[in-house]
């Protein structure tokens, strides 16, 4: 399977000739590495309802036919759209031909674009025989470390920028608590409020001996 990073906290997932997307936030994107005319779907899985996250979820469901995995509330307003949705809820799991994806808490806010309010999620995601967590947008807080209790957690992809979110430094405890083997920082140097310093933090959790941490430009792809 290939993690593809397009920007901000946005990927792209490959595997068999399935592209499953996670908050696909290009249009506008600064750091955004695809165009939403263009990139493939054929699932787009969403964490929470911030334009940065939302994004291009609605114009790009309804080119490729994608589904939309969001929660209850999220799925809601996009299915007024005419789009497929799964309105899984916190701690639920929707299940496809390419894997499946289940909700875990996250420790952020969230309101769509159109103002639906909803709590926030992180993304444990089975695809190509790896198991891979988003974690959303989020603060540090303890329940980090629920997902890998219920099988090994291959790749992490970790919000590091601060402001919105936990910081850097933070995220170094994060990565603990998660115990991934792989970690792919993200949210971060999109916008003035959250640039830091990745390589940072590859040097803090690689020394602490928590996680290989693998630092993506836009664009760049890796596989586990």
């Amino acid at each position: 399977m290939d993690i593809r990073f397009l920007g901000h906290a946005a990927f792209a997932l490959e595997h068999d000739g399935k592209t499953v997307l996670i908050d696909p936030f290009l249009t506008g994107n600064p750091k955004g590495a695809a165009s939403a005319d263009d990139i493939a779907a054929d699932a787009i899985l969403l964490t929470h309802g911030h334009g940065d996250h939302y994004g291009d979820t609605v114009a790009i469901a309804k080119r490729t036919g994608a589904p939309v995995v969001a929660i209850t509330e999220i799925a809601g307003e996009i299915a007024e759209e005419g789009i497929e949705t799964n309105d899984v809820n916190i701690g639920g799991t929707a299940e496809y031909d390419w894997g499946s994806v289940q909700l875990t808490q996250a420790f952020h806010t969230s309101t769509t674009p159109k103002g639906t309010v909803s709590p926030p999620a992180g993304l444990v995601i089975e695809f190509g025989d790896k198991r891979i967590y988003h974690l959303g947008d989020t603060a540090l807080f303890s329940d980090l470390a629920l997902p890998k209790r219920r099988g090994h957690l291959d790749v992490a992809l970790m919000c590091i920028g601060g402001h919105y979110t936990m910081d850097r430094f933070d995220a170094v405890v994060a990565a603990e608590f998660v115990g991934a083997d792989q970690i792919i920082p993200c949210h971060y140097d999109t916008f003035p409020p959250i640039e830091t310093d990745a390589q940072a933090f590859k040097a803090d959790v690689q020394n602490a001996g928590y996680a290989e941490v693998v630092v993506l430009e836009p664009g760049g792809v890796h596989t586990p």
